[in-house]
Formats: C-alpha cells, structure tokens, sequence
C-alpha cells in the first residue's frame, strides 16, 4: 500500500515578519528612515566624504558664494563662511553631533522611562505614586530653559548636552508607557500568564513589555527630532561642544551675524537640521501607524 503523505502546511508568518512587512509598507517609514540612514553614512564616512577639512581657513577666499552664484569658486559647492571655511564640508561633519546626540539622549531617555513607566503602571499603589508625581513636578519646568541651566552647571560639551536632555525628556516615555502597562495589564493574556503561573516580573518583561515595544519604537523616532532640536539650540548659544568642533546650530549662529555678506552660511545648516527633524518625525509617525494594529484598519 503507498504511502500517502499529507500536504506540507503554509507557515504562518511570525508577528516581527509581520511588522517588518507592515514598516516597510509605510511611504513615511521608507522616506524618513532613508533619509536618516544618509545622514548616519555622511556622518560614520564624513571625513571620506566632505571634500574640505571643516577647520580649514582662508581669509582670501571668504564669503564665497554657491557654486550657480557669480563669483564662487568651484572647489566651494555651498560657499564659505567669513572665515574661508567650507560650509558643505561643516554641515556633513556636523551630522555626527546632532546624530550622536539623538541616538544617544534618545536611547538613554528611553531606558529610564520605560523602566519607571513600567514599574508605575504595573505594580500600582505608592510606586505609581511616587513615579507619576515625581513626573508632573519635573514636567512644571519649561523644558528649553532647564536644559540650558543643567549644561550651564555641567559645563559645556556633548556629554552634558546628552545628560541634560536625558534628565528632562524621560518623562516623556514614563507617561506613555505607564498608561500603555495598565491598558496591556487589563488583556486576556495576562490573565491567562497569571492562571499559568507566571510571576508578577516574568509577565512584566516577557508578556506587557513586547506588546509596549511598538510604541516605545514610534516615541524613540520623535525623541531623536527633539533632541536635534535641543543640542541646536544649546549649541546656537555656545553651550554645546567647543566653537571648534562644526555643529548646526553654531553655523546658524555664526551665519545670523552676517546674513547680508553671505546668507548661505545661515540657510545650509537651517535646511538641514529642518530635513532631519522633518524626517525623524516622519519615520516616527510612519512607525506609529505601521505598529498599531487600529491605525492600519
């Protein structure tokens, strides 16, 4: 008698296949996240890639204009400052500070508010307590000016503008992610873990926080945008890294002074930190829709 074999059955694709195959569906998510992954190779290959050394100076050639204006010079494709510094060759190095800052800050910023959001909205009782008054006296201070008194106390430098933006914006993630874990708290599911036998920690970080995750994703991709925003301004009033290194917002400071003589040292660095935050919060906003389940029906 043969054999008869039954049919192989179709797999089924994984939930993280099915987010993927969701993300990479979303014109937001392709746009902003390829965007970014421009920046982040000008910013790992930039000596590679600026055709000048951003320090380099020459008194005879500056306030060159662009290369389509009268007058420049073709080695100079966005012109030089006052100072006869290449303003493309700053600009692309100048995506490693404000790269390094909204991966960095971000992350960190996440890290903490996730771990208290969690904490707050599971256990419940005096932990909810203490976190969430903890975040309605921290969020009372005006965000840009308390960012500006703590890199004021920690001196200047990029590590005090990661710390003062961490110190300030996990609030932000702490909110959401507490609301978030009381909502999943509510699920079937976790009912279920519980008659399993799952401990209160094992259904925390095992069950609530996968679910939490995308939109933990989407709020990490918004946060970058701030922090962008935030290490410009700090470095538009000399309170970021030293006046050597080349950042957006002290281009922006240095071109708001001589705006008449050559407005294209103010325009370049403004186009570009107005792209990466446009983009960060288009690849934020893409991921919110392409994770959440009711937003894609």
């Amino acid at each position: 008698m043969a054999d008869v074999t039954s049919p192989a059955m179709p797999k089924t694709p994984s939930r993280t296949a099915k987010r993927i195959r969701a993300m990479l569906s979303e014109p937001k998510v392709i746009f902003g996240g390829g965007f970014i992954l421009i920046l982040l190779i000008l910013a790992i290959f930039a000596p590679y890639i600026a055709p000048k050394d951003p320090l380099e100076q020459d008194l005879m050639s500056g306030t060159l204009p662009p290369a389509w204006i009268d007058g420049s010079d073709p080695g100079f494709l966005l012109g030089t400052d006052d100072l006869g510094r290449d303003v493309l060759s700053r600009a692309i190095f100048g995506t490693r500070i404000a790269l390094t800052v909204a991966f960095v800050a971000a992350g960190l910023a996440a890290l903490i508010g996730t771990l208290l959001g969690l904490l707050a909205g599971w256990y419940g009782g005096w932990i909810d307590k203490v976190i969430s008054r903890l975040v309605d006296i921290w969020m009372a201070f005006p965000p840009v000016l308390l960012s500006i008194l703590l890199v004021a106390v920690f001196g200047s430098g990029v590590h005090s503008v990661i710390a003062a933006i961490v110190i300030i914006d996990w609030t932000r993630f702490c909110r959401v992610v507490r609301s978030e874990t009381q909502a999943q708290a509510r699920m079937d599911y976790v009912t279920a873990a519980h008659t399993i036998g799952f401990s209160r920690a094992r259904i925390l970080f095992s069950e609530i926080l996968p679910n939490v995750t995308p939109v933990l994703i989407a709020l990490v991709s918004l946060e970058m945008g701030i922090a962008v925003i935030v290490e410009a301004i700090l470095s538009f009033v000399g309170l970021s890294v030293s006046s050597d290194t080349p950042t957006w917002g002290g281009m922006i400071a240095e071109g708001r002074q001589m705006i008449y003589q050559g407005w294209w040292v103010l325009v370049v660095p403004l186009i570009a930190l107005f792209a990466t935050v446009l983009a960060f919060n288009q690849l934020g906003d893409g991921l919110r829709r392409a994770l959440d389940p009711v937003m894609r029906r």
